[in-house]
Formats: C-alpha cells, sequence, structure tokens
C-alpha cells in the first residue's frame, strides 16, 4: 500500500497532508527517513514523530458477477457463497441482496460505513435487471407494475420503478412448457426480498432468469460469471456519495 495512503487510513489526514508529512521528513519506515511514494506492508515499522504508527486493514470494494447457485450470505452453510469466489486477505460482506437463483453484479467491502451509506434510501442508487418472464405482460400489467403492486404479507405496495419490453426471447431460453417469453428491463431503488421475482408471479409472468446488470453508477459489464474487479476510487466515491453517479 502507498505510504500516504496508508497514513490516511490510520488517521493523519487527507492524502495531501500525510505527503506533507513524509516530505517534511517527519515519517519513518523501520527507522529510515520515509520518501514519497514508498510503499508498506503489514510487517513494516511505520512512526510519525518518532510515534508507532497503527496498522489499519485496507477497505476493499469489489464487483462481482455471481453465478446462479450462489448465495450472497453466509445463513446456510450447506450452500454455496459468493465469498468463495473472492480471495482477499480481507473479511468481506455483501451489500444488499441477491438470490441464489440470481446472477449479475453484487458489491462486496470490508468497510461498513460505505455499505451503511449505500443502502441509506436517501441516496436512492438505482439497481437495474434483465429480467426473462414467461408470457408477455399486457400494457395494463405493466403499468401496474410500474406503479406500484401490493405483494402478500407487505402493508404498502411497492415503489414505483421503470420496467420496459426489451423483446421476445428466443424459444432456447425458455423451459420446454413456459411458452412464449419476453426480456425485460427493470429499474428500481428499493429491494424488497425476491421483490422483482414475487411481483412477476403476482401480474402472471414467472421469472425465468434475472440478472442484475448496474447498481448507481457500476455496471457489470464484461465480467464473466464467477469474475470480480476492484472497483475504481471514482466508483467507489459516486456510491458514497461523494459524486453524482454518472448515467
Amino acid at each position: 500500500m502507498r505510504l500516504q495512503k496508508f497514513l490516511a487510513q490510520a488517521g493523519y489526514g487527507a492524502r495531501r497532508k500525510c505527503e506533507q508529512l513524509i516530505a517534511a521528513g517527519r515519517v519513518t519506515i523501520n527507522g529510515q527517513p520515509a520518501q514519497l511514494g514508498a510503499t508498506v506492508s503489514p510487517d513494516d515499522d511505520v512512526q510519525v514523530d518518532d510515534r508507532p504508527v497503527a496498522q489499519v486493514e485496507e477497505k476493499v470494494y469489489i464487483a462481482l458477477h455471481k453465478p446462479v447457485g450462489y448465495a450472497s450470505d453466509l445463513s446456510d452453510p450447506r450452500n454455496k457463497n459468493m465469498f468463495e469466489l473472492v480471495r482477499v486477505p480481507q473479511r468481506l460482506f455483501g451489500v444488499g441482496r441477491l438470490d441464489k437463483d440470481s446472477s449479475g453484479l453484487i458489491l462486496l467491502t470490508n468497510d461498513g460505513e460505505f455499505a451503511q451509506r449505500l443502502a441509506h434510501p436517501s441516496f436512492e442508487h438505482e439497481k437495474e435487471y434483465r429480467v426473462l418472464v414467461q408470457g408477455h405482460p399486457s400494457d395494463a400489467a405493466l403499468r401496474r407494475w410500474r406503479e406500484g403492486v401490493l405483494l402478500e404479507g407487505e402493508t404498502t405496495k411497492t415503489a414505483p420503478c421503470q420496467v420496459e419490453v426489451m423483446g421476445k426471447a428466443p424459444t432456447p431460453a425458455l423451459p420446454r412448457d413456459a411458452g412464449e417469453g419476453v426480456w425485460l428491463r427493470v429499474v428500481m431503488h428499493e429491494g424488497r426480498k425476491r421483490q422483482i421475482r414475487r411481483v412477476a408471479k403476482l401480474l402472471g409472468h414467472p421469472v425465468v432468469e434475472l440478472q442484475r446488470v448496474r447498481v448507481g453508477s457500476v455496471r457489470l459489464g464484461a465480467l464473466k460469471s464467477g469474475q470480480w474487479r476492484r472497483l475504481s476510487e471514482h466508483e467507489v466515491r459516486a456510491l458514497s456519495g461523494a459524486l453524482p453517479a454518472s448515467k
């Protein structure tokens, strides 16, 4: 890790201020004066003004293409879980959920504050899905979905969302007994448990396949099933609300 980033995470101020500390000769690594651009490892003895700097776990932010069949939590040890796919030293947790039968983009981190901000309703980060349903929803059914429906066991309707038909699904994409089907684009802010599947079933068009392709400004992109990448600093700032999400 870069020394100035290490010092910033340890509470010595913004990176520019940490660079000033290094340039002023106030920082040492293993007893030697530190240089700008130096890197440090967990075994290094870093001191500022002859006082040891406590090691702080590096914050990581990861985008994963979760495959079908992997759980997004650890509630059932019998399930394969998505954490098996991401090999990093830090202990991670998922931001939000993506059910076992669904695939696509899910974010993982060890930064609790980041996760809390991302989940807070005031930030209203959009989540976009590519959904294959049985049959062809009528204009009336799509309007109900967009305006919100009352699901079984709920006391309030689902929030308004965007739903549009993207195209007819080829026959091989559907189970033999499913008949025709279409692909939908669904964009929403809230995330009740298995919400899209429950709404689609209520409207008479069960989900055959569901993939999340975007969270806020972060897209699934070219990530293949089971692959992951680290988020860029810009993406983390946008999701945290420090920057407006790009369209």
